[in-house]
């Protein structure tokens, strides 16, 4: 069993295409990755909106794209998509996901991941940034 860590994307981008893991620069996202490495994940990815699974070191160009604004049968495609990603570099039977992600980008993910956890669940942006910050001390 691998444990894998999957992060939503951020609005808040550098402008300059970067390695995955630096282009998103929201302190959620930055708070996100660590929290993921202090798990000692055996693989992070990063749920793009645009792109879908995305490993850390995959370098992107910014875009401007979200899934909080599509209608939810857009978001289904989409996650079928990851799902379809995933299924690639893991084991959704057998491996333990975090999802460390909004209710959009998980939705419709964590139902087809047999061991799931989400930590962040029900909590606003302030406590999910207290929650992160007092797990990483």
């Amino acid at each position: 069993m691998r444990r894998i860590a999957l992060i939503s994307c951020a609005s808040m981008k550098r402008n300059v295409p970067v390695k995955a893991r630096d282009l998103y620069i929201s302190p959620l996202f930055k708070l996100n990755l660590a929290y993921a490495e202090s798990l000692k994940s055996d693989a992070i990815f990063i749920l793009s909106a645009k792109y879908g699974l995305v490993p850390l070191d995959k370098i992107l160009a910014p875009y401007n794209e979200t899934l909080n604004t599509k209608k939810d049968s857009d978001i289904r495609i989409w996650a079928k998509e990851v799902l379809r990603q995933l299924s690639a570099t893991a084991d959704l039977e057998q491996d333990e996901f975090t999802l460390l992600a909004g209710e959009h980008y998980r939705r419709h993910l964590a139902p087809s991941l047999m061991h799931v956890r989400i930590p962040l669940k029900g909590l606003g942006l302030g406590r999910q940034l207290q929650f992160l910050k007092r797990a990483l001390v």
